[in-house]
């Protein structure tokens, strides 16, 4: 094996796959990217058993075959090697990879590539384009709700399902049950029929790293157990969550009657300003609503008070309402209109709160006791 590549279109490819190789592993071959060479091209791929990303790209091959080496360190010395710089990489009769940039010259371990797994994909029956731009709202609208608590695992990840509305939208949503966020689109060309699947965290996180950069479509094709996401030379290929995710649409209220509608910017930097005197345990933020008026309060035993008041469009009757802050923040973060509003019933029950410039999001939050 023996290849020369430009050092930026080395580093761009061993960055959109390192980042799947777990720092610590009780597998070596799991630390491990596999590089293989041929028909002119570079594939890497990186995996840990449950999602595997492989990138190819363009390089001056001279004699082709493949090999893995430490994942981590590759991408270590590559990006510290200077802009522009020409990488050679051979493999060497002592089953060593050569890395060559100037007057620097690596020897690393690598370890055969018949001991690299492989992800078997099986039949995906359901496929379909999406738009980039597209895809990222879905990941961006909703993956903050989604919840770390490993004893729920289905919740672990974003439910990606064809609304039970009809066919209309594709629907993603996360809940964390302090918290749910449903994002929606017009259902892709072919994706109706499609299974109700639960994309897991580490896979959402991935993918969104990925197209980060990238505007075009994004191929899907999946099955009841597996996901696969192509485009621009990348293909990342994921287990899907083995569980039943919850009926959402149970915890988003209807009746709500009670309107608030406040400037979400300055009602952002509100929240933000009162609850640094807020306790780190419970981030709780008081809502005061009344005529036209809203007041939020903080009271800590241990580092004092803190009030500030919003101007606001209410006409219901005067009601208190907390909320933990950070919560509040995430999904204050990813309203994109001027005004969110607020429907509201009692203290206790949960708040649905919508984006004036896109109807399309939809987010429900859960009160506090305060």
């Amino acid at each position: 094996m023996k290849l020369s590549i430009e050092r930026g279109k080395l580093l761009r490819s061993l960055g959109h796959v390192q980042s799947v190789v777990e720092k610590r592993n009780t597998i070596p071959i799991l630390s491990n990217v596999q590089i293989e060479v041929q028909n002119g091209s570079l594939a890497l791929t990186a995996t840990d058993l449950d999602l595997t990303i492989v990138d190819t790209t363009e390089a001056n091959i001279s004699e082709s075959g493949a090999t893995t080496v430490p994942a981590h360190t590759l991408f270590d010395i590559v990006r510290k090697l200077p802009d522009g710089a020409e990488v050679e990489l051979s493999l060497e009769a002592d089953q060593r990879l050569a890395l060559t940039a100037g007057r620097a010259k690596f020897a690393l371990a690598c370890l055969p590539k018949e001991d690299f797994p492989v992800m078997s994909t099986g039949d995906l029956p359901h496929r379909f384009d999406i738009a980039s731009d597209q895809l990222k709202r879905l990941i961006d609208k909703t993956r903050f709700a989604i919840s770390t608590e490993e004893t729920r695992y289905y919740l672990n990840g974003i439910y990606l399902h064809v609304s039970e509305n009809g066919d209309s939208t594709l629907r993603a949503v996360a809940t964390d049950g302090h918290r749910l966020a449903r994002m929606e689109i017009p259902l892709p060309d072919g994706a109706k029929g499609m299974p109700g699947v639960i994309v897991p965290r580490k896979t959402v996180n991935e993918l969104r790293k990925l197209i980060d950069e990238f505007d075009g479509d994004v191929s899907v094709a999946l099955s009841e157990t597996k996901i696969q996401f192509s485009f621009d030379g990348a293909v990342l290929t994921s287990k899907l969550i083995d569980g039943t995710f919850p009926d959402y649409s149970r915890v988003i209220p209807l009746g709500n009657d009670k309107i608030l509608e406040v400037d979400c910017h300055m009602f952002a930097e509100a929240v933000d300003r009162v609850s640094t005197i807020s306790s780190d345990r419970t981030r709780s933020v008081k809502l005061n609503l009344e005529a036209d008026k809203l007041v939020l309060t903080v009271n800590s035993p241990e580092n004092g008070t803190a009030r500030e008041e919003v101007a606001a469009q209410y006409a219901a009757e005067a009601m208190e309402i907390g909320f933990n802050a950070r919560y509040l923040l995430d999904i204050l973060g990813q309203v994109e209109g001027d005004t969110m509003h607020a429907k509201l019933a009692d203290p206790s029950s949960p708040t649905v709160i919508q984006d004036s410039a896109d109807p399309a999001a939809l987010y429900v939050l859960m009160p506090m006791r305060v």
